[in-house]
């Protein structure tokens, strides 16, 4: 917990990527100071530590300049006398914008309330257009949920539960894994408290008991890669408490499972990934069902990296993960990560990848022309776009993300959308189909010839649908 951060700590931050915002983000500052003077939290701090931490969480991530006002000012609409209008007159429009955004979801709760369901509604509507909100949103409740012992237990309660089946699948779904461990840690804290000693303890006696292993790994890949010129950098990392917690669950006797130590192995160059991972065989042998080829196939979220889990000493299985520094990066903090790369053109691209990894602005906009009922909406979102999704291959080896049972219709509007009624011929995994109700598993490989002629069944194709983009557009008639 940041408690004695300073403006000074966060300007410092700014100005080693940035030193032509420095200004900008100390008047909106000075802004929210003021704003915020007589205000103070649960905790007995004044407001102003709030959106100063919120906006030091995003300066880590090298947001911009108007990520980082709106940051500082996201509470000012809703708390103080402030207009829409004079924020946009004081900076500008998408500082306006992206305060106003973030005002609208400061205290959703889609679980009860009417009122906050609809708030949800347009936040989602608004995260097409906009990702920033959501990602200040993100910042905002990791904050939050580090402070949480000063709320009351029933909001404590309610609070982590909105964070577990909203906010962790929001963060996971750019990508932004830092954030996700620990809000999922928290939450879980607070939800099971006595789940969560006992899986905390787990989790030490699981780094205690393999730190010799890793150590002794380490050493040796490290000499391995010294003698071939490879640079690198090694760390070893232990699955999150709540991510153990589920594994127990599923599983049960969690020592022998294969993903909960890991050794991160980060080069320069990726091909030295490949070349390190024959090295790391030629001295540890694989257990070749866990070989994961994330750098070809990408994860819906962007994540890349080789995992091969291999038989360790002291009869323990380890994961390593190889990869480079740039997907390491990505890997903690996911979409936002195009701040680092790509300065003033990282918005547009965190807004593409969004819509082409997982059809997100295809899927919202379904879902929204479907179900005019606020609880079905946000119900239909979590289904479709918050849970994790399957993967298929086309014939050219791209991956294509759907949600879970999804049908080969589903598939068909996905990829094809008004070329989807044209379809001639479909084959999975080289076997010709004559239904098209198929529901696909991860791994099939998807054939589709396309004709001249429609061949579409409208009631029929609307049956065998269960995604919200397939539905809408067999309504409208495509």
């Amino acid at each position: 917990m940041l408690n004695n951060l300073s403006i000074n700590d966060l300007l410092c931050v700014v100005k080693k990527y940035d030193s032509d915002i420095v200004y900008a983000v100390k008047k909106a500052y000075d802004m929210a100071s003021v704003l915020h003077q007589s205000q103070y939290r649960k905790s007995g701090e004044p407001y102003i530590i709030h959106p100063l931490n919120v906006c030091y969480t995003l300066a880590l991530m090298h947001a911009d300049c108007d990520t980082l006002c709106a940051a500082l000012l996201h509470d000012t609409l809703e708390d103080t006398n402030i207009t829409k209008e004079e924020i946009a007159r004081e900076f500008n429009d998408n500082v306006a914008e992206l305060v106003d955004g973030v005002t609208k979801i400061s205290n959703s709760s889609y679980v009860v309330d009417s009122d906050n369901l609809a708030t949800t509604r347009k936040i989602i509507l608004g995260m097409a257009k906009d990702i920033r909100i959501i990602i200040i949103k993100l910042a905002d409740r990791l904050h939050n949920m580090r402070t949480l012992e000063f709320k009351s237990p029933a909001k404590q309660e309610k609070i982590s539960l909105e964070t577990m089946h909203f906010y962790v699948p929001l963060a996971r779904l750019i990508g932004a894994y830092e954030i996700k461990y620990e809000l999922e840690d928290i939450a879980f804290k607070y939800l099971k408290p006595n789940d969560y000693l006992k899986t905390e303890e787990m989790r030490n006696n699981i780094i205690m008991n393999s730190k010799s292993t890793l150590d002794i790994m380490q050493e040796n890949i490290g000499n391995l890669l010294e003698q071939k010129d490879i640079a690198y950098s090694i760390s070893s990392k232990v699955k999150n408490i709540y991510g153990i917690y589920k594994r127990i669950n599923n599983f049960g006797n969690y020592v022998d499972k294969h993903d909960l130590i890991a050794l991160k192995i980060c080069l320069e160059e990726l091909q030295n990934c490949y070349l390190a991972l024959g090295l790391v065989h030629s001295m540890y042998h694989p257990y070749n069902e866990k070989f994961k080829d994330y750098i070809c196939n990408p994860k819906a979220n962007m994540y890349q990296a080789l995992h091969t889990t291999v038989f360790a000493p002291n009869d323990l299985f380890v994961q390593v993960q190889l990869k480079t520094i740039t997907m390491n990066y990505i890997s903690t903090y996911g979409l936002p990560s195009y701040w680092y790369y790509m300065g003033d053109m990282a918005r547009d691209k965190m807004q593409e990848d969004l819509k082409n990894k997982v059809h997100f602005y295809d899927s919202v906009e379904g879902i929204d022309r479907l179900f005019s009922s606020n609880q079905d909406f946000v119900n239909q979102i979590r289904k479709e776009l918050l849970s994790k999704h399957l993967h298929v291959f086309d014939t050219k080896g791209c991956v294509i993300y759907l949600p879970k049972d999804s049908t080969v219709i589903d598939y068909l509007y996905a990829v094809y959308k008004d070329k989807a009624p044209y379809v001639e011929r479909v084959s999975v995994n080289g076997n010709l189909l004559d239904d098209y109700s198929y529901v696909l598993q991860n791994n099939d490989i998807v054939s589709i010839t396309l004709g001249l002629q429609k061949n579409v069944n409208p009631e029929k194709w609307f049956g065998m649908a269960t995604t919200s983009l397939a539905r809408s557009l067999i309504k409208k008639g495509n």
